[in-house]
């Protein structure tokens, strides 16, 4: 029986007619099971598309806990969005294949994966393949901590651009530029821009997004899918806001 992939297939229709989307990023070591109910009646208000669950340091136990408690109170798909190989669970709809393409770290472009493969084929996920790059954002972040690779320069575009376009080439099937949680400088819009005209999978877009005007621009420069976590943490308005300014770019 051929694989089946709903929601990649939903993201490439999406691009296609040009339908932007949102994603809330929850981290699960600052969100408990017991917060599901009311994180999600925020997000159903807010027309969230997708929930992205992970981070690049989990050190909570209620990983498994906390996918199943969204699974049972809303129909948003729960996709993984991994900081290692542990972060793995069958509850989820969905996992983002993450290969750090920006860094130079054998370990997360090939050596993690060599380690989680048999269970990620096992957890019956959808199974995404993503080109994850990481930019500079101004400030030091976890992921380039853990990843031990220098975050791409903010102002070389051209890096980002061939660095997607091998991506792609190679065949991943979504390409992720990730300016950290927290950062301080979102990935700039020339380079969002620069990216999205030279590949054809979808592009996501995530860190230091805290303004719908600043989710709007990453859309009309090319981004497919915007996520945000901890700016959202900070301020949950924000969610409803930002997910309108993002629905709204689908129609300008």
């Amino acid at each position: 029986m051929p694989p089946v992939y709903p929601i990649y297939e939903e993201l490439v229709r999406r691009k296609a007619t040009g339908q932007k989307s949102f994603a809330v990023l929850v981290d699960p070591d600052k969100t408990a099971p017991k917060q599901v109910a009311s994180l999600v009646e925020k997000a159903e208000k807010a027309t969230v598309d997708f929930f992205l669950v992970g981070g690049s340091l989990v050190v909570s136990t209620h990983l498994d806990e906390l996918i199943t408690q969204l699974k049972k109170t809303t129909k948003i798909p729960v996709i993984l969005f991994p900081g290692s190989p542990i972060q793995v669970s069958p509850a989820a709809d969905a996992l983002l294949y993450l290969s750090l393409i920006s860094g130079r770290n054998p370990e997360l472009l090939i050596g993690q994966h060599v380690i989680s493969a048999p269970a990620v084929k096992k957890s019956g996920l959808e199974i995404i393949p993503t080109g994850y790059m990481v930019v500079d954002g101004g400030v030091a972040t976890t992921v380039s901590y853990i990843s031990h690779a220098n975050p791409l320069p903010s102002n070389k575009n051209e890096i980002a651009v061939c660095t997607a376009m091998a991506g792609e080439m190679l065949g991943l099937k979504l390409i992720y530029l990730d300016a950290g949680s927290g950062a301080l400088n979102p990935v700039p819009a020339s380079m969002i821009k620069a990216v999205s005209e030279q590949i054809d999978v979808p592009l996501i877009v995530g860190g230091g997004i805290t303004t719908p005007q600043k989710a709007i621009e990453n859309c009309q420069n090319g981004a497919d899918l915007i996520v945000v976590g901890n700016a959202i943490e900070k301020d949950i308005d924000l969610m409803r806001s930002i997910s309108e300014a993002v629905h709204a770019a689908s129609r300008s």
